[in-house]
């Protein structure tokens, strides 16, 4: 246990060089972006007038200070958790409120996008690769790369078209069927508590939640079947047949724990692509969550809240790769951890 702690501290220690680097990269890009925030703020400043005000404001904000200074200033402001205020979408505005505001829907999406991909993918990929060469397996494995194919955006405007129109499509209506939510739209994440409050905020996100995992949930599943092949193929699995162990113990003892292996960086990294949120599906069905904060805040130039979620997204990858790393040790016990 004492090495394993080392090893998570050692971890910890080499993620400060990685956040450093990672927030002076955002740094040089929000810094020397095409992206004007003064101009976005004022205009296009072409008169005497407006040239002015253009230096007014461009002082302001601080972008006359040397550049060295501004990024002490911003890494002052990470430490000290003061990321500044929103110089565009909302001014005066605190970036880490906004973020309060927009993240918990994207981690709600996100969630149920990744257990979805994860319980539908991996069981089909398992499923497939313990029945190699069978009208099963080609039945999971072309409907996985199909729906993985699938573009997320024609998949979105599909899924609502369908949903709006299900009366007369599927015989129901999607919007009475459970508790009255529509099809679009930010869930209502207050009323969580209630057992009526959580199935709305479920059925609210779950059509975007299907398209925002369905490409997980291919990949996941061409995965699985691969590592499940590989995995009957070793010669401990064949060893534990020979000695008379029940096939049914050799599959989930044996097989689909060592063919998780390989599926622990593709789960955590596509995890965060996940939770990270999609532009596309959350503008699609109205979910205005951090992807969607995200592409405003560095089309209009809000430096500050581009910066905020940049950090966010950035301590997220670093975490992600943390509990990767712990989940080997769980699933494989083989792996330990060396000095």
């Amino acid at each position: 246990m004492t090495s394993r702690l080392r090893y998570f501290f050692r971890r910890l220690g080499l993620s400060i060089p990685v956040l450093l680097f990672g927030t002076t990269v955002t740094f040089v890009a929000i810094r020397f972006g095409p992206v004007d925030p003064v101009a976005a703020i004022l205009g296009d400043p072409t008169n005497a007038a407006a040239t002015e005000e253009y230096e007014r404001i461009r002082a302001q904000l601080g972008l006359d200070e040397p550049l060295w200074q501004q990024y002490v200033e911003f890494l002052g402001g990470l430490v000290t958790l003061d990321l500044g205020q929103s110089w565009v979408i909302a001014p005066n505005t605190g970036t880490v409120s906004l973020i309060a505001t927009y993240a918990p829907r994207t981690i709600w999406l996100g969630f149920w996008a990744v257990l979805i991909a994860i319980l539908v993918g991996v069981p089909l990929g398992f499923f497939a690769g313990t029945r190699a060469n069978t009208g099963s397996d080609y039945v999971a494995s072309i409907l996985g790369i199909v729906w993985r194919a699938m573009p997320n955006f024609w998949l979105a405007v599909i899924i609502v078209s369908v949903l709006s129109q299900s009366d007369a499509l599927l015989g129901f209506s999607w919007q009475q069927l459970g508790p009255d939510v529509t099809v679009t739209g930010a869930p209502d994440l207050t009323e969580l508590g209630s057992p009526n409050g959580f199935l709305a905020a479920v059925k609210q996100v779950l059509p975007a939640a299907v398209v925002l995992g369905s490409a997980s949930m291919g990949n996941e599943m061409r995965i699985g079947r691969t590592a499940v092949l590989e995995t009957i193929s070793e010669k401990y699995v064949e060893t534990a047949r020979a000695n008379g162990v029940p096939n049914h113990r050799v599959v989930w003892k044996h097989v689909f724990r060592n063919a998780l292996i390989p599926l622990v960086p593709i789960i955590t990294g596509e995890a965060f692509v996940l939770i990270g949120g999609s532009v596309l599906v959350e503008t699609v069905f109205g979910i205005h969550g951090m992807g969607w904060l995200f592409y405003r805040a560095s089309i209009q130039g809000d430096l500050p809240l581009v910066g905020s979620l940049m950090v966010v997204f950035i301590v997220l990858i670093v975490s992600v790769n943390i509990l990767q790393d712990l989940l080997y040790v769980f699933i494989d016990p083989r792996i330990g951890y060396s000095d």
